[in-house]
């Protein structure tokens, strides 16, 4: 096996490097050194550490709905559906989060469906974060609450009690998840969508417009946009009063692509190969020089500000008085 050295970081607060798909897939092909003075960096949106690493080949890898900046990262593991050289791949969220990509197979061929599964309770809601998210996911909650109620177990506009501990145990309960992206953005497809898949549970989707990339659409719900609320809410109440046509839905296939790990599979494999398998002087795609390096040196220096106590304090100052100023406004 080939020895790569690599580090990690910028990362999520919870992020375990032995723990990561990332770490254990090269694992697979790669004799993997863990080291702080690495040849390859993998990053991600959780801070700007990476800008002090400037010897190594840069790999940005995101879970969240933003775009690689190519002028900071050799490459970029991402959501959208972009062709650049060979610096990018599409590698969503929803093949790999917690388990997912040792579930796709099982997801990939359906066992029977059994008719007791229409008799379970009606939707559910579980979300913890609504600040920051598309309205539209609260706006379709209350829409279809009118119908009947909606269980929302997360932290976020709970109406059981309490939040609950572990989300694909409560949601396996309900015929329908409403499984909404927290935006709507070309490629952006995380768990939303395949938790409920997990548990048999028809998801009621929002995010992705392309979504019938992967994903077969006479599977789900698929909302648009938000006038398409009401036509998507309708198929709810008529799939819930239908036991023979909500078994017949959860029957039909998740996925548009037929054996879609092994598609993935390949498409990371050869992505990766590419990467370590030439000398590492060739695998460099950026440059320190002209205005590239002017670019990131400058941006070096903003992020070091933000870092800075009393620089975050006026600045938290300035963001609250904008705030007053916009209420009174109105």
């Amino acid at each position: 096996m080939k020895e790569i050295k690599i580090y990690f970081t910028d990362f999520w607060s919870s992020f375990v490097v032995e723990e990561s798909f990332i770490y254990q897939y090269l694992s697979l092909y790669y004799k993997v050194i863990i080291t702080p003075t690495p040849d390859y960096l993998f990053y991600s949106c959780g801070g700007f550490r990476h800008l002090k690493y400037n010897n190594c080949i840069k790999i940005f890898y995101t879970g969240e709905n933003i775009v690689p900046d190519f002028n900071l990262c050799d490459y970029g593991i991402g959501f959208q559906h972009l062709q650049f050289e060979d610096r990018f791949i599409r590698f969503p969220l929803f093949l790999t989060h917690k388990n997912g990509w040792e579930e796709l197979k099982k997801l990939e061929s359906k066992e029977n469906i059994s008719p007791h599964l229409a008799n379970r309770k009606f939707c559910n809601f579980v979300y913890s974060n609504g600040k920051e998210s598309d309205p539209l996911r609260e706006l379709f909650f209350h829409e279809l609450s009118r119908y009947k109620k909606v269980d929302s177990g997360g932290r976020y506009l709970n109406n059981i009690g309490k939040a609950v501990i572990d989300k694909l145990d409560f949601i396996k309960e309900y015929k329908f998840t409403i499984a909404m992206e927290n935006s709507s953005l070309s490629g952006y497809t995380t768990e939303k969508i395949i938790d409920p898949m997990k548990v048999n549970s028809i998801p009621v989707y929002y995010g992705d417009p392309n979504i019938a990339v992967d994903f077969n659409l006479n599977a789900i719900i698929h909302v648009k946009d938000k006038h398409s609320i009401k036509q998507a809410i309708e198929e709810v109440i008529y799939l819930d009063n239908d036991d023979n046509a909500y078994t017949t839905k959860l029957a039909q296939p998740w996925f548009s692509r037929e054996h879609i790990k092994d598609y993935y599979d390949r498409k990371l494999h050869s992505f990766f190969d590419r990467i370590f398998e030439q000398p590492l002087e060739s695998a460099y795609r950026t440059t320190n020089y002209a205005w590239a390096g002017h670019y990131k040196q400058t941006l070096s220096h903003v992020c070091f500000l933000t870092k800075n106590y009393f620089f975050n304090k006026t600045w938290g100052a300035i963001d609250r008085l904008k705030k007053i100023h916009e209420k009174t406004k109105s």
